[in-house]
């Protein structure tokens, strides 16, 4: 069961999280960003309440472990993914965002070390700058698009998103590691809601109830804010930090692929190019096990 948990989740992990931005583009038009992540993450709550109730999960023991999961909650989910509805909402272009954003597996690669004793291999910084460069490939020609969304407040936001991310998920390694998925998922939310919800106060919350609204809402509540993000823990939970984070390489390689079928969005051969040296580096990085510190699982 291990050896195919270790196979499988990674893949399966990519596929969910890059439904991510296809549930936001759907969504978009009829609601507000913070609005959006507002009721999605009211929604998520009693959901894991009830498989809490369900599995006999066990809760955090100390007030220490609950304020973990709070601040790696506010990291992942409040800041990562407010600042992303944020800039796109505001006209940040979506193959900009996603070129930003992909500075976060190298970012965590850089903290990994010091903070979590990781040791980063001469294999893995090679394999990190091949999916760098077929990241860049990958989303190349949407940088075209029009740019009038690139505002500095926009850069700085998606910025501020990916150091979101990349902390998130060293601390919620470092000091969350051993608590009860099921418990902590559902703190971390509310640690997410402690920075979307004073923000989504002052937006309008006019919203229209369309059908695409009501899909987009069902899958992100379901599919990303239950079911990939409870894959994302336990890929922290058992592997290295910087291995993890190297999987958002392939989010807007799927991502891609997703609006090409969905969207009727074209794939040029430069983008086909750039997704080849997207797995690739994943396959550079995972060929050989990354030395670690072990943390008790």
């Amino acid at each position: 069961m291990r050896s195919y948990l270790d196979t499988f989740a990674p893949g399966i992990f990519v596929l969910l999280w890059s439904t991510g931005f296809i549930g936001s583009k759907l969504g978009a038009p009829y609601i507000e960003p913070f609005v959006f992540l507002s009721i999605r993450f009211l929604l998520v709550l009693p959901l894991l309440f009830a498989l809490i109730l369900a599995t006999r999960a066990s809760w955090p023991k100390t007030g220490t472990e609950v304020l973990h999961c709070l601040v790696a909650g506010a990291l992942i989910h409040g800041i990562y993914l407010g600042g992303i509805f944020y800039a796109i909402d505001n006209g940040m272009p979506a193959g900009i965002a996603a070129l930003v954003l992909g500075l976060q597996p190298l970012l965590t690669a850089l903290l990994a070390g010091p903070l979590l004793g990781e040791k980063v291999a001469a294999r893995h910084w090679a394999g990190l700058a091949v999916g760098a460069c077929g990241l860049l490939l990958v989303v190349g020609p949407r940088l075209g698009v029009d740019a009038s969304g690139l505002t500095p407040v926009n850069a700085l936001v998606c910025l501020l998103a990916v150091a979101g991310m990349s902390v998130g998920t060293v601390y919620q390694k470092r000091f969350a590691g051993g608590i009860d998925l099921l418990s902590g998922t559902l703190i971390q939310y509310a640690g997410a809601l402690l920075i979307v919800v004073p923000l989504a106060l002052g937006e309008s919350w006019t919203i229209v109830w369309s059908g695409q609204m009501i899909f987009a809402m069902g899958w992100l509540v379901l599919v990303l804010s239950i079911g990939a993000i409870l894959l994302l823990m336990v890929l922290i939970r058992r592997g290295s930090a910087a291995r993890v984070a190297s999987l958002f390489y392939l989010v807007p390689v799927a991502a891609a692929i997703e609006s090409y079928f969905l969207f009727g969005e074209t794939l040029t051969v430069v983008q086909i190019a750039g997704s080849a040296l997207v797995v690739g580096a994943l396959l550079m990085i995972r060929e050989r096990r990354i030395g670690t510190r072990r943390t008790p699982a």
